[in-house]
């Protein structure tokens, strides 16, 4: 797609690269402003945010929120679309969500066709788990560090459809990538028809091979569905490369659409033999289209894609994931090695980007998260034990700055005794 002509088929909305700012927040850096040519790129970067100075957040990896230009523009599609109401909603809005899905699908390599937008990871991967043409006694790989309302949803295909799920466990410092792969190629048997395998895990921020796992996998027949959850957004990758069946993300997170916006994409060919999970307007479409309807959903949101990705292609996404692997290193490498600190995310570089995690002989996950909040004013999230992790999952953001990473440092350095 042509992305100037795209922007200007939307002009009749007032949905473009510009913004308008309330005095209040008339400082905020806009993406017109910021030069990516000035030694201060990523002070103009953090400029473009509205900070909370209460705390540093470093839990970015729930929900990274927008900065106050795309907010704005958020606020305007609200505006517009409540303006135009049903006049909206029974003309355009369809054709702009294909439009912005478009973008994404153009983001990461796709071709339209295989794209669509849904409301968030869940539901992009339970339509697919729901919908598969599964058997009585067919099989299901997942591992015990993937997203837990991902796993009761093949819990929920057990108990409708028959199937059997088997867990595997990631090792979470492979020597090797050939490691991984083995790991999962063990659990397969002739009954397995699909293998879930997280992009990066959520809880450790390890970025597995997943091209290897793929072509893997279909050698045994078997057909693969990664949780990008984590992803987009994040590092850069082409989704064309990964070879891989069916893929779900989240865009409100490292893409920084408004909350409420993922995507689900499905390879060329593959969405006819998914059942839908929601019966749509009309039934048996020969497109991806088939699985897409939610019913009357917060199109403002579908909107602001655009916006989200006209920022990250002001960073750049390889250099905005140079960034964020160069934040979460600058922390991590100064107490992987501390007596008492355990960093639970692997140790070479490529295996991780902006999210990592960290444990503490002295204190459960819980109590060190309680503690970098009330002592050090640091907002982290605690992972007690899911999938063997126990600690603190870290998400800086690019806003993030070294100083603040260092007050991090001082805390895990005096919380574990080694001040």
């Amino acid at each position: 797609m042509n992305k100037r002509k795209f922007l200007k088929s939307l002009t009749f909305l007032g949905i473009g690269t510009g913004s308008f700012f309330s005095a209040k927040n008339a400082t905020a850096k806009t993406i017109a402003e910021i030069d990516p040519n000035a030694a201060d790129f990523w002070d103009q970067i953090r400029a473009a945010y509205k900070l909370k100075p209460d705390y540093i957040n470093l839990e970015n990896g729930y929900y990274c929120f927008l900065p106050e230009e795309t907010l704005e523009n958020y606020i305007k599609h609200l505006r517009e679309v409540n303006y135009q109401a049903s006049s909206y909603m029974r003309t355009v809005q369809w054709d702009n969500k294909a439009k912005s899905a478009a973008m994404v699908a153009e983001l990461i390599g796709a071709s339209s066709e295989e794209v669509v937008l849904t409301r968030n990871t869940t539901e992009s991967i339970d339509i697919i788990i729901s919908g598969y043409p599964w058997k009585a006694g067919d099989e299901a790989i997942v591992s015990n560090q993937d997203y837990e309302s991902l796993l009761n949803m093949f819990e929920l295909a057990e108990r409708r459809y028959g199937i059997k799920v088997k867990r595997i466990d990631i090792p979470m410092h492979p020597k090797d990538d050939a490691e991984i792969v083995a790991v999962y190629e063990k659990a397969i048997t002739p009954k397995t028809k699909l293998m879930m395998v997280p992009h990066i895990v959520n809880i450790t921020g390890h970025i597995l091979p997943v091209r290897k796992i793929a072509d893997m996998a279909h050698g045994h027949g078997v057909e693969i569905m990664l949780d990008g959850a984590h992803a987009v957004g994040h590092f850069d990758f082409n989704i064309s490369e990964l070879n891989c069946d069916y893929y779900g993300c989240s865009l409100h997170k490292w893409l920084s659409v408004p909350l409420g916006c993922g995507m689900l994409y499905v390879k060329k060919g593959k969405s006819q033999q998914i059942r839908p999970l929601l019966a749509p307007y009309e039934l048996d479409q020969k497109t991806l289209l088939n699985l897409n309807h939610t019913g009357t959903h917060a199109v403002s949101t579908d909107l602001s894609v655009i916006d989200a990705v006209n920022f990250l292609n002001k960073m750049g996404s390889k250099r905005k994931e140079e960034r964020l692997r160069y934040i979460q290193r600058y922390w991590s490498d100064q107490v992987r090695d501390l007596p008492g600190v355990n960093v639970n995310t692997p140790k070479d570089p490529h295996r991780s980007c902006a999210i990592a995690n960290v444990g503490l002989d002295a204190m459960s996950p819980a109590d060190m998260a309680k503690t970098l909040i009330e002592k050090y004013q640091i907002f982290t999230v605690a992972i007690n034990g899911a999938g063997g992790v126990n600690g603190c999952r870290i998400t800086p953001n690019v806003y993030t700055s070294e100083a603040e990473m260092d007050k991090f440092v001082t805390a895990l350095k005096e919380m574990s005794g080694n001040a």
